[in-house]
């Protein structure tokens, strides 16, 4: 083979990946309107049309030509190349891997289980689904074992490397072991320092949606979202989809309090510039996408916790939510900088992950990484997933869910098919705290930035070490060469030790 042959051969790799993703993001659109505008009427017709996006991605990423290519391809020199062509084969590897008939039967099984999901998570009825996520779980133990047997890796793990490349269960267990040690100490005594003081004052509503929708766009636009390249809409889980020029963000709205939509976009702001940030001379290609779901929830959980709930943000913030919602002057003390960080700051053994702060998050993590396990497995029959859960934040919390809303059918991830993902978010906080370290070692005057609104230094120099890099190195790879070193959960220790276990008075 000459080199012209296998440049050539690496050229048709390019053009054909870009049009891959072309046809998944034409489907992150329609999965985005899914969520935030279509009509119950229709789901069926939504799930059909995904499900010929995904056949369609399939049969192009499995194709004969596509495979000729890869063994011939010479990407010449270029880092960025090497990596992107390595990332091909192992998208290629996946792929043929999976047969067409299971990619489809896996979003039809998706859309309708998280449709149903819908209303039983309303009525609090996990039997109404329990059907539907075992059609979920079967198909996705296909797809495990799959996977399994033609990467090597275990079944679970095969799942796990779909949403964080590199990551698995023995790297993922001892981690979680020791933060429940570290949680078991910790917990009591954040409640007693915080038990020391009145619970803080809250300023009384009611607060418009219309009045906090336009706050969230403000906030969105100040943490440096273009208004030409974000939507923000509506959903019943707060996400942010779409591509990397046009970004969907959505929240939902409680006029009894607005903390939930503000800092669900503050969250979800993160993850759209990690989306706005990502290397625009690789766009459509492997190695120009997020380097995975953990450094993605790193990213989110870096501006929302780290930075948007630090004293210095909270003390730019605070007037400014005054002014948005009129507070009279006896509810002055509702808005004081101190009391938002004693309100959104304040520890408690919840049922709801999404609700949780960030010493007890975790322990929603490990939970549900544990019984995912189980449900790969075959250890745990879908009918059990309920009372397994109780058993399971019983024995991290201490505490029982009323009904199932509260308990297993919280989440829309398991009845979406997206199981092997939950693990990501305690590695994202993880990854946030150390982050956030390196980011005040390199970075002069960033609390100070921070307590003008200003969050312009922190994403600068974001984008130079975390977003302009893709997919360009795995998730260890890119901590080290942002921070000196691989995951180190002492950060994220030290980072709570600092905000939760510090007597203030």
């Amino acid at each position: 083979m000459n080199a012209n042959a296998g440049s050539g051969a690496y050229a048709r790799l390019t053009a054909r990946f870009a049009r891959i993703a072309t046809v998944r993001e034409a489907a992150a659109m329609l999965g985005w309107d899914a969520a935030a505008m279509m009509p119950p009427g229709g789901a069926a017709a939504r799930g059909d049309q995904l499900a010929v996006l995904a056949g369609l991605a399939h049969e192009m990423l499995t194709a004969p030509a596509l495979a000729d290519d890869l063994a011939a391809a010479d990407p010449g020199p270029d880092r960025w190349a090497a990596a992107n062509l390595r990332l091909m084969r192992r998208a290629h590897a996946r792929a043929t891997a999976l047969p067409g008939d299971l990619v489809e039967a896996q979003a039809r099984a998706n859309a309708a289980c998280e449709t149903i999901w819908r209303e039983a998570r309303r009525q609090a009825d996990f039997a109404r689904v329990a059907p539907a996520l075992a059609e979920v779980v079967r198909l996705t133990c296909r797809q495990a074992e799959a996977l399994s047997a033609a990467l090597g890796l275990a079944p679970y793990d095969a799942l796990m490397d779909l949403y964080q490349p590199g990551i698995g269960a023995a790297d993922v267990a001892p981690v979680f072991a020791a933060y429940q040690a570290f949680l078991r100490r910790a917990l009591p005594l954040a409640e007693a320092i915080q038990a020391r003081r009145p619970p803080p004052p809250g300023p009384r509503g009611p607060f418009p949606a219309a009045q906090q929708e336009a706050l969230c766009r403000r906030l969105a636009g100040a943490v440096g979202l273009e208004a030409e390249h974000f939507r923000l809409d509506r959903s019943a889980h707060p996400f942010c989809g779409g591509t990397p020029t046009d970004v969907r963000i959505t929240t939902r709205y409680d006029e009894g309090d607005f903390a939930g939509a503000v800092l669900g976009v503050l969250h979800e702001s993160g993850h759209a510039l990690y989306e706005r940030g990502l290397p625009v001379a690789h766009a459509r290609q492997p190695v120009g996408e997020a380097a995975g779901m953990a450094v993605h929830e790193s990213q989110s959980l870096l501006i929302e916790m780290q930075a948007c709930r630090s004293d210095a943000y909270l003390g730019w913030l605070a007037p400014l939510l005054a002014e948005t919602f009129g507070a009279a002057a006896g509810e002055a003390a509702g808005f004081a900088p101190d009391t938002l960080a004693r309100r959104w700051r304040r520890v408690g053994r919840g049922f709801i992950r999404v609700d949780a702060d960030e010493l007890t998050y975790p322990a929603h993590v490990i939970l549900r990484f544990r019984l995912e396990q189980a449900l790969v497995a075959g250890d745990l029959p879908v009918p059990d997933l309920p009372g397994a859960w109780r058993d399971a934040i019983g024995e991290l919390l201490g505490i029982t869910p009323p009904d199932d809303a509260q308990g297993c059918l919280q989440d829309i991830h398991w009845f979406d098919g997206a199981i092997g993902y939950f693990p990501s978010y305690t590695l994202g906080a993880m990854a946030a705290a150390q982050l956030m370290a390196a980011a005040r070692r390199a970075v002069g005057g960033l609390d100070a930035a921070l307590a003008r609104g200003d969050l312009g230094p922190l994403v600068g120099w974001l984008r130079e070490a975390v977003h302009s890099r893709g997919s360009l190195l795995g998730f260890n790879e890119l901590l080290r060469a942002a921070t000196g070193k691989p995951l180190d959960p002492a950060d994220f220790e030290a980072h709570l030790t600092a905000r939760y276990l510090t007597d203030p008075s």
